[in-house]
């Protein structure tokens, strides 16, 4: 149960639990952290000068005063200098090994579930002992620091463009991990919220097992199912993972999408609605192969793309695997540094027997990312359908093309976005993707006010 429940956030550590860091492996790790992200990243200046860049630097090297540190604190400090380049697709994923350590050992954290709407903080989930209902209330304040102060102490813990995108992203991670993260062990802590009467109330929440809380949260947010579904003349597909671990992945993606655009044409369904929501995205050879199977003409995910060689990508791509790749074989033949653009061919529809022509709907939300982003930026770009929900946390024009590399010492793994996606229709705003019919995703219960919402207005 604790591997499922976990899984999601184990990543690639492989350090082992407990393990310390001298002081000098953690500072030697931390200048060629900084030097890599200079070599690597596309532009890791885009958001911040170099200056300010090289000020908190400094201040991070001079906050190593103890002789060693643990993963967690390693971890955190590493997180302090990526996440300043605000992009989202630079960054050190949760300590999952220093969590499962702490988590095994009986350790604890806050009990409630929070979701981030409208520069408000709700009350998504109360795991406390607390009998009372608090869930939709809002959270003012913990131990009397009002809850936005805390979220800006948590933000360098996590990489994004915009204070938007970091509040998913904290709600993705869950808040009650990164507040343990951040603040340690705790065993009780007096919150103020405001509860659906206006009223203003302060109560005292005790600490859950760590352990209990994985088992009641219900899984990861991020977990997009495979799954085809009819309602009357509405086809309703969600594509699932648009990547895999397995060799084979592709294939059985290309199989199951396939099956399922059969049965949407032997149900003589006339309109699609395709979730995005919920989903990291992935390959662009998965979201091509779904979008194919509606596209009205030629398409392409991008109007410009371009890749940042460097040295530590080249390593990367020097695997059997990859140097027989076109792709490949012009990254390693250009000088490190240097920016190339990439235009591949147009992506074909299927044949017209093969493709639906009915209307087609997109659902996205604020954890709609990367691949999953620029795919609906892309449908609706080229007008391929209607986007429904809300702005997602991602940006369809983005540093991303990501790939990422250990340090030597500690085996921290770092992701780094080599390239630059510019969305279909060129514009370049620092922006998420609008969806053309807004419906608000509260997270606040179970209920799916965005599918729900879109059925009614097709039935309508």
């Amino acid at each position: 149960m604790l591997k499922k429940i976990v899984l999601i956030i184990l990543c690639n550590y492989t350090i082992a639990f407990g393990q310390k860091f001298p002081k000098q492996a953690v500072q030697d790790d931390l200048n060629d952290l900084y030097y890599t992200l200079q070599q690597a990243h596309y532009d890791l200046y885009a958001y911040q000068n170099k200056l300010s860049y090289d000020s908190l630097y400094i201040t991070l090297k001079s906050s190593l005063t103890h002789d060693s540190l643990n993963l967690l604190e390693t971890v955190s400090l590493y997180q302090h200098l990526v996440s300043f380049a605000n992009t989202g697709h630079c960054e050190i994923d949760f300590p999952a090994a220093s969590y499962i350590e702490y988590l095994q050992s009986g350790g604890t954290v806050f009990p409630l579930e929070l979701s981030f709407e409208n520069n408000r903080t709700f009350i998504r989930k109360n795991f406390s002992s607390i009998k009372e209902s608090i869930e939709g209330d809002e959270l003012i304040s913990i131990d009397g620091i009002g809850i936005n102060s805390i979220q800006t102490e948590l933000y360098p813990l996590i990489s994004a463009e915009r204070a938007y995108f970091k509040n998913a992203k904290l709600e993705f991670w869950s808040f009650p991990r990164i507040y343990f993260q951040r603040y340690g062990n705790k065993e009780s802590w007096i919150i103020e919220l405001i509860n659906k009467n206006g009223q203003i109330k302060e109560l005292t929440v005790r600490a859950i097992a760590a352990i209990a809380y994985e088992e009641k949260r219900g899984g990861e947010i991020i977990n997009p199912k495979r799954s085809l579904q009819f309602y009357g003349s509405t086809a309703y597909l969600n594509p699932g993972m648009m990547s895999s671990a397995q060799s084979e992945g592709f294939e059985i993606y290309q199989k199951e999408i396939a099956g399922a655009f059969e049965k949407i044409k032997r149900q003589g369904s006339k309109d699609l609605i395709i979730d995005l929501r919920n989903n990291p995205g992935g390959d662009d050879a998965y979201s091509n192969f779904l979008i194919s199977y509606f596209a009205k003409k030629p398409f392409k995910w991008y109007s410009k793309f371009s890749v940042k060689t460097s040295k530590i990508l080249k390593e990367h791509v020097r695997k059997p695997t990859d140097t027989l790749e076109s792709f490949s074989q012009v990254l390693l033949g250009n000088k490190d540094g240097k920016i190339i653009s990439f235009d591949f061919p147009a992506y074909q529809p299927v044949e017209k027997s093969k493709r639906f022509t009915g209307q087609i709907y997109v659902l996205v939300n604020r954890q709609t990312y990367s691949m999953a982003a620029v795919s609906a930026a892309l449908i609706q770009d080229y007008q391929f359908g209607i986007i429904v929900g809300e702005e997602t946390g991602d940006t369809p024009t983005l540093y991303a093309s990501q790939f990422a590399f250990r340090l030597p010492r500690t085996s921290i793994t770092v992701k780094v976005p080599k390239g630059y996606i510019i969305r279909p229709n060129g514009d370049e705003s620092l922006k998420g993707l609008v969806p053309d019919i807004n419906i608000q995703d509260h997270l606040l219960d179970e209920k799916d006010e965005i599918l729900e919402g879109l059925l009614a207005r097709i039935k309508r």
